[in-house]
């Protein structure tokens, strides 16, 4: 089966700066294009930091009494935020840390970092490190617009002829909102079993149904 991966989903071209954008320029950079974060590249393509709204925050946190510097005792978090809210460019006020993925990975790979690590979007590298794009949550959530139909057909072709080798005469794919419904019969169990598992894992489907009949059931039961 085709797997759906990062490269098919990302956003390309993408707004970037380097580390020398001064922080004004930085600021109308993600007002004019509705982002929350754009990512800093060397000279060589190679993402090295982002600079999110929060970063350029610490600037107006610097205004009036809170521009002091921290204690000694203060934790390295609130003396980066003072360090940024001092910046002039992109490469001060900038997060060092890059959250990125290949862009041959899986989306479900994706799918699943962004979940765990709770972030809104992942910037897309190739095999030599450069930007290639962006993978956005709305990205991701783009495989469940995929047509009915084509579902339908890739599960006929994929699961049911070339994994399974069902008789079309004896089996049928119903697709609905993306929720798949099989009917007919199968010799064995294991086959209706091993359908479900496989048409789960295509992207764009919401939901399985198994209404397949078996002839022999050879399930093990514990």
């Amino acid at each position: 089966m085709n797997k759906i991966v990062v490269a098919d989903l990302m956003t390309h071209p993408v707004v970037t700066v380097s580390p020398a954008t001064p922080f004004k320029n930085l600021v109308a950079i993600l007002t004019e294009y509705k982002i929350g974060s754009v990512p800093v590249l060397d000279g060589h393509g190679h993402p090295i930091g982002v600079v999110s709204e929060s970063d350029l925050l610490a600037k107006e946190e610097q205004r009036g009494g809170a521009g002091n510097p921290p204690s000694l005792l203060s934790s390295p978090r609130r003396w980066r935020r003072w360090g940024k809210g001092r910046g002039t460019t992109a490469g001060d006020v900038m997060t060092r840390r890059v959250r990125t993925v290949s862009r041959s990975e899986p989306i479900a790979v994706a799918a699943q970092k962004m979940l765990r690590e709770g972030l809104r979007r992942l910037y897309v590298v190739d095999g030599s490190g450069r930007l290639a794009g962006v993978l956005a949550r709305r990205d991701v959530l783009h495989v469940f617009l995929r047509p009915d139909e084509e579902l339908r057909e890739e599960i006929e072709r994929t699961v049911l002829q070339r994994c399974l080798w069902a008789d079309p005469a004896r089996t049928s794919v119903r697709v609905r909102d993306g929720e798949v419904t099989l009917t007919g019969e199968v010799e064995l169990r294991s086959e209706g079993r091993r359908a479900v598992r496989l048409i789960e894992a295509i992207p764009g489907v919401v939901a399985v149904y198994d209404e397949l009949r078996f002839a022999v059931d050879d399930v093990v039961r514990t």
